[in-house]
């Protein structure tokens, strides 16, 4: 069968033993096999409609995320190597987010505007058919979520230079949403403007912190042009678009979504700069089989608080993946931590262990149990 050749098994198209194939005639089996996968993506999203109406039926929950690791492992286990791995998670990314959108509408609040990281990150996550809302500030981010304004919101928690985002951790005391999944995004900086002559850039604009990790470059390269500090990598992207002698640190999506041209691309002085967000909304997925546990808390004062919290973990073997400190506000030299721990909280040693990390803090809360690190969401 054509699909079985396009899912890259063990099985060769008769084409390719046939060297007296004209180019004609191989792009003519193209266009048939072209038309057999649109005519097989029809048949999954009807599949997928009906899927969602028997859920809703039986009341089951909209996300199964142990559902979307069997598949992608499945995937992978036909493929064996034939197509590229990558590449056939991503198209099959897009597929699977098309079709769960195909059941209900989603609404995803970012950090805007267009085109920033943030906004990026969402599209990683959410694919290309969600709909986006940019909003000026982290915690409208939060406010529009808590309030089931938005379905969903993207923030960033951390990046691998500059730390902690403590805005995000801030607004997390604040508002009563819940952590449902996260995305690493490796950062490339672009420096971009209208023309794509860097001889036309009087000025750089960039948030601070693309700023700081292009200082270098920009000190060698652009020595004596001045920098401008705005809010967001889009906001300097739409400053580009409409004025000539200004150039921009900024993404990909930015180049596309304002019509700019890159001058160089790749300036960061540091290879491996990495920035992890977070997917808030409204309720945790359940287990996925690779998954992570967030928790707020608030230590007692006495010595030794913190270590008791520590042992909880080590005695049962879970592992600490992140720990930060943040002060209360209104309340000198008084804080909370966020812990993030490997496992969710259906599995035994997770819930005994929170559940014991819970009656000996002064303040308790469990921010969530996501599918870790890269792990997209499957609603099939």
């Amino acid at each position: 069968m054509d699909q079985i050749v396009l899912m890259g098994t063990h099985h060769e198209p008769s084409i390719m033993s046939d060297n007296k194939s004209s180019i004609t005639d191989l792009r003519d089996r193209i266009d048939t096999i072209d038309s057999e996968v649109v005519g097989l993506l029809k048949e999954r999203l009807e599949c997928a409609v009906a899927i969602g109406k028997l859920k809703d039926a039986g009341k089951r929950a909209a996300w199964d995320p142990y559902r979307e690791r069997q598949i992608y492992e499945r995937l992978a286990e036909i493929n064996d190597g034939g197509f590229p791995e990558n590449a056939l998670r991503s198209i099959f990314h897009e597929i699977i987010t098309t079709c769960r959108l195909s059941q209900k509408k989603i609404e995803i609040s970012y950090l805007g505007p267009e085109a920033t990281f943030t906004h990026l990150a969402g599209v990683s996550y959410f694919g290309q058919s969600a709909e986006y809302r940019p909003l000026e500030s982290i915690a409208e981010v939060f406010a529009e979520v808590e309030k089931e304004r938005t379905t969903y919101g993207v923030v960033p928690v951390e990046n691998s230079i500059e730390g902690a985002v403590f805005s995000t951790l801030d607004s997390f005391m604040k508002y009563k949403v819940k952590i449902c999944g996260e995305v690493r995004l490796e950062i490339s900086h672009n420096l971009v403007c209208k023309s794509g002559n860097i001889n036309d850039i009087q000025t750089v604009a960039s948030h601070d912190q693309p700023l700081a990790q292009c200082r270098e470059w920009l000190r060698k390269n652009l020595p004596a042009t001045p920098t401008l500090p705005v809010f967001s990598t889009g906001a300097a992207a739409q400053m580009a678009a409409n004025n000539p002698n200004i150039g921009a640190i900024a993404s990909s999506l930015a180049i596309k979504a304002y019509g700019l041209q890159v001058v160089v691309k790749g300036i960061e002085d540091y290879r491996g700069n990495t920035t992890r967000f977070l997917i808030i909304g409204s309720k945790s997925p359940p287990y996925s089989g690779n998954d992570r546990t967030s928790l707020l808390i608030g230590t007692r004062d006495r010595p030794g608080a913190l270590n008791e919290i520590l042992t909880v973990l080590s005695r049962r073997h879970i592992n600490l993946a992140k720990i930060e400190s943040r002060p209360i506000k209104g309340k000198n030299w008084q804080y909370v931590f966020f812990i993030d721990m490997m496992g969710h909280m259906s599995e035994d040693h997770i819930r005994s262990g929170c559940e014991e990390i819970r009656d000996i803090c002064s303040y308790y809360e469990w921010l969530g149990s996501y599918p870790s690190s890269n792990e997209v969401p499957s609603y099939l």
